[in-house]
């Protein structure tokens, strides 16, 4: 059969590597792609977001399966069309894409269903969010716009003073647009933090694995939020018990609610959780694979992944399972120097034959080529360079020998990945 993965980054990269692997796959098809995935898969131009254009490259290439990678393309509704000209895709239905897409939606069917969840309060207006921070005790707190934000729209404020500037940031100044004009305010919970990939086909859950991201873009999680910075997988602290824990009280609770709003999901459950001292809690429920999450869990699955793709989009995964490596696996992002602000574009990329030799597999996510046909920058996280060890020191060591193997102008990348960080680890967004 032929496979369109639908996006151009690091996680669409990293979904056509798996992809083309499969027994069942002829070819692969890529849209828009990036210079990386050529070696897995054909190229196909157009915006992923323009719905009119995918249907007519699936009917045109004789697509049998579409895995959609970004967020974007759900919210604008691509798996109902799809669905509707008898089109087989991977994915959740616009409504359904509102468990990511809204912040204040997700959290008001985790407190409707009594899934675990941080305490929080639901703001329209900058004035009465100011309010309710100033009558708060002093202390962290945690500020989020309610709408899609390239996982930038969550303020982990130290104090009252930094909570304010987030309400001015996201609703005055609208710095995330739309994204802002409702804010949650939610409580600050403290432990380690976990992001656990399961695919659903509405009614059964299958656990892919959990990783750990790297959100802020310093060593230590200093600094601004930023797409993320590198992962590993997988977790010491996610074990067999707390899995499932979380696939009991939160994985299979959430699917069923979703059913019960009218909204079934088939697709990518992505939960973002914070293993607290009372247990599991959901920080953030996203509905696609993680980025760069996907890019250490998949180097981890010994088993064909389309099967259960196609599983979950048919509505058939009861009786499957998953097969996940003891291997460990850790994935360093390069980003431009200026991420996740201003950075410069079409910087020469080399070494990247050299980062393979020793044992690398290079995910590009902003990269391009120019006029000359040289592999150049094009994004702020450049590159995910991944690694599989029998240990996480392992896999991490030799992802570190791959990134200092490359080079471009600038490179930017945190030197901590796959180090174990406890206590209050709040980044998502």
């Amino acid at each position: 059969m032929k496979v369109m993965v639908v996006g151009s980054g690091g996680r669409e990269h990293a979904l056509a590597w798996k992809i083309r692997q499969s027994s069942l796959v002829r070819e692969v098809f890529a849209l828009p792609g990036n210079p990386g995935m050529e070696a897995v898969a054909r190229r196909l131009p157009g915006d992923p977001r323009d719905v009119a254009t995918l249907v007519r490259a699936a009917e045109d290439n004789g697509i049998g399966l579409t895995v959609i990678g970004p967020e974007d393309p759900l919210a604008v509704g691509v798996v109902d069309t799809f669905t509707g000209r008898g089109l087989t895709v991977f994915g959740p239905t616009a409504a359904a894409t509102v468990l990511e897409s809204s912040k204040v939606f997700a959290k008001g069917l985790m407190r409707e269903h009594g899934l675990p969840t941080a305490d929080f309060r639901v703001f329209d207006s900058p004035e009465e969010a100011r309010a309710y921070v100033a009558g708060l005790p002093e202390g962290p707190v945690v500020v989020k716009a309610d709408g899609l934000s390239a996982g930038k729209g969550v303020a982990v404020a130290a104090g009252k003073a930094e909570a304010l500037a987030a309400i001015e940031e996201i609703m005055v100044l609208k710095t995330f647009g739309p994204a802002g004009r409702r804010v949650v305010i939610e409580e600050f919970l403290t432990g380690e933090e976990v992001s656990v990939l399961a695919l659903t086909d509405g009614e059964e859950v299958l656990t892919l694995g959990a990783a750990q991201d790297h959100k802020q873009i310093h060593d230590g999680d200093r600094g601004p939020n930023t797409g993320g910075m590198g992962a590993f997988s997988p977790v010491p602290a996610y074990t067999p018990e707390v899995g499932t824990v979380v696939e009991e009280r939160i994985l299979k609770p959430a699917v069923r609610a979703m059913a019960a709003s009218g909204r079934p999901f088939r697709g990518t459950l992505f939960a973002g959780l914070m293993l607290t001292a009372g247990g599991p809690k959901v920080l953030e429920f996203n509905a696609r694979f993680g980025d760069p999450e996907t890019q250490v869990l998949l180097p981890r699955l010994r088993c064909d992944l389309v099967p259960l793709l196609l599983a979950a989009a048919r509505g058939s995964l009861a009786g499957l399972r998953a097969e996940v490596s003891r291997d460990a696996a850790a994935c360093v992002i390069m980003a431009s120097s200026g991420y996740p602000g201003p950075y410069e574009k079409g910087l020469p990329i080399t070494g990247l034959e050299e980062a393979a030799a020793a044992g690398a597999t290079v995910f590009h996510a902003g990269t391009a080529r120019d006029a000359s046909g040289r592999l150049v920058t094009a994004g702020g996280r450049v590159l995910g360079v991944t690694a599989v060890g029998s240990d996480l020191a392992a896999a991490a060591a030799r992802a570190y020998a791959a990134v200092e193997r490359i080079s471009f102008r600038g490179a930017h990348y945190r030197r901590d990945i796959g180090g174990r960080r406890r206590g209050a680890a709040r980044k998502e967004g």
